[in-house]
């Protein structure tokens, strides 16, 4: 397929004024409009025969929605990481995407969660895996990364935690789609059709088919302070088991961020960027290579993803405001905004 668009921009952003006492910040020196948010709703087997004219309208707005809400942070002067926060909780309430409400069934009929951030000026970052009530997932990713010493919490401790920080639950079936519950539905029919029975406990079952693996949604802002972060969040792969957990939750294969090079939200097959540490391996080409943010990040999914067997895409962002978004499916939900307001959308490879 053809190379994605690569969004380039810049802007003059003023360094924020420090204390007296302190050593003012260097900030690069930036011109034109830079995308100051990029964000994904996943990518996969996605072509104009299988969206009607209502659904890639609506897909589009909510897509215009989420960039909207994160760019609001960005002109305020908050930090990037609300933005990314705010972008992706617009697309965990939207039952188009894989997070939060309509994210996909595992094996035993429940909806579990997975979510991660990462902040490119400190190198912190917070995830959370296997939450079951628990209605915005990239907060508590972003409540772990502010509120405890650690990085990654599961289950039921990860709910006990969000409990205590205030954060919202709801019941899992606040989580459930009938459009969602049909592709569960789906794949346990073709396990029967292989094996005679649904596999829920033992035998590994039929390779997962593409659709099973995508929708993840993520985020990557550039603060009014020249500051990146990074964010993903995921119901994870339609009737996996046994505990699965993919790359969104884990910070370098889903999610990376820092502010030298680049920051990173992914989608796919979790497996391959666990394997490969995709997010990661984007910014470790531009910190020893020299290469820019797209000539890396097209690397990695093209020929790094690609020659593994992986499919999935990316979105990233450097600190100049340069965008990229490749993909190596046939389409991928995703969008840009610059400092100025203008956004665009995509969601088919030729766009």
């Amino acid at each position: 397929m053809s190379t994605p668009l690569l969004l380039l921009g810049a802007a003059a952003l003023l360094a924020a004024a420090a204390p007296a006492a302190q050593t003012a910040e260097v900030l690069p020196a930036l011109d034109g409009d830079p995308v100051v948010l990029v964000v994904h709703g996943g990518a996969g087997t996605i072509t104009r025969a299988a969206l009607t004219d209502d659904d890639e309208a609506a897909i589009r707005a909510v897509l215009e929605q989420a960039l909207r809400a994160g760019h609001a942070e960005v002109v305020a002067g908050r930090p990037a990481l609300d933005a990314v926060t705010a972008a992706i909780g617009v697309l965990e309430d939207d039952p188009n995407f894989n997070a939060g409400r309509g994210g996909v069934f595992a094996a035993d009929g429940t909806v579990r969660h997975d979510a991660s951030v990462m902040d490119g000026a400190t190198g912190l970052a917070g995830a959370s895996t296997g939450t079951m009530h628990v209605r915005h997932p990239i907060r508590l990713a972003r409540a772990v990364m502010d509120g405890s010493p650690h990085v990654l919490l599961s289950a039921e401790g990860a709910e006990e935690f969000a409990l205590q920080q205030g954060l919202e639950l709801v019941p899992n079936t606040f989580f459930h789609t009938e459009r969602r519950l049909g592709s569960l539905r789906a794949v346990q029919e073709r396990e029967r059709s292989a094996s005679g029975a649904v596999i829920t406990g033992g035998g590994a079952g039929p390779e997962p088919e593409a659709w099973q693996m995508h929708g993840t949604v993520g985020a990557v802002a550039l603060s009014s302070s020249g500051h990146l972060a990074a964010g993903t969040s995921t119901g994870g792969m339609t009737n996996k088991r046994w505990g699965r957990i993919g790359d969104s939750p884990l910070i370098g294969a889903g999610t990376y961020a820092d502010d030298a090079t680049c920051g990173v939200s992914a989608t796919g097959h979790g497996e391959f960027f666990i394997r490969l540490g995709v997010a990661r391996d984007i910014a470790a080409r531009m910190a020893y290579l020299g290469e820019g943010v797209d000539e890396a990040a097209t690397h990695v999914i093209h020929d790094t993803l690609g020659g593994a067997g992986g499919t999935g895409g990316v979105v990233a962002l450097d600190a100049q405001g340069r965008a990229s978004m490749p993909f190596n499916t046939e389409g991928m939900y995703r969008g840009t905004i610059t400092r100025s307001g203008v956004v665009t959308t995509g969601i088919y490879g030729d766009e």
